[in-house]
């Protein structure tokens, strides 16, 4: 992780959970992170941690809702304006409605695609051509994804959702040659997590409180720590060594 420092990452969706454990990671490693959501109390609260800690790094807190893409580029202007450009772009935002597919609201769904699909591409994009203009070669794309990227489970409220983590599969793979087609070093990657213990189950089930909490009592789960470490793993990989996906679920899961 040596070759990171001072360097620039976005981390979206950096909160709670899995997205704040890896921007405190990265911060810790000694780079600049910009870390935005549409609510940034709580990553003003992990800058002032982080700040306490002494961690090397230092964390910038940026308020912008991925579901409208002018945000999305303001934040990429503003990028530019105060730190040049980004070096490496974590897409972790994601979300999921409790929608099936045969009495789901379109509304959710287009929800779960604006931000799951078509945001993570919107920055994928907008990374790219950051890194492009300034002859970055050996930046990295990180596309947190899910096993439900990987195999359909039976529960249907979960369907279209999936849906959504298959596209990311197709992305990052998609990414991955588009890159190679021009000639460039820079690294496309998934990580695809099993059950993490988060607040994803808590907004899922929102009406059912007592559904979400069992959902993380039934099997010791991931913590977000662990996805933070295995952000830093694929970063730290030689740069010759491409990392296309990393599926991790707790020992105890079956699916």
């Amino acid at each position: 992780m040596e070759r990171w420092k001072g360097r620039v990452a976005l981390v979206t969706g950096a909160s709670v959970g899995i997205g704040a454990a890896i921007a405190r990671a990265l911060v810790q490693h000694g780079m600049k992170v910009v870390a935005c959501a549409r609510n940034v109390d709580k990553i003003e609260k992990l800058e002032a941690e982080c700040q306490s800690a002494g961690y090397a790094g230092t964390l910038f807190p940026y308020k912008c809702d991925l579901s409208i893409e002018e945000e999305i580029l303001s934040m990429f202007s503003a990028i530019k304006t105060l730190h040049q450009g980004v070096d490496v772009c974590i897409n972790n935002a994601g979300l999921a409605h409790a929608e099936p597919l045969l009495s789901g609201k379109t509304k959710s769904w287009r929800n779960m695609i604006d931000v799951n699909i078509l945001a993570l591409s919107i920055c994928t994009r907008e990374a790219y051509q950051s890194m492009k203009e300034r002859n970055v070669d050996d930046g990295h794309i990180i596309n947190i994804n899910s096993m439900s990227g990987h195999r359909v489970v039976p529960q249907s409220y979960l369907h279209f959702y999936s849906a959504t983590k298959y596209a990311v599969t197709a992305l990052t793979e998609g990414l991955r040659q588009e890159l190679r087609e021009v000639n460039n070093h820079i690294r496309a990657t998934a990580i695809s997590p099993g059950l993490v213990e988060t607040e994803f189950a808590f907004r899922l089930y929102k009406n059912d409180p007592e559904k979400a909490a069992a959902t993380y009592e039934n099997l010791r789960c991931l913590k977000a720590e662990d996805i933070a470490a295995a952000v830093i793993y694929v970063l730290g990989a030689p740069p010759y060594v491409q990392i296309g996906d990393i599926q991790l679920r707790p020992t105890e899961q079956i699916s």
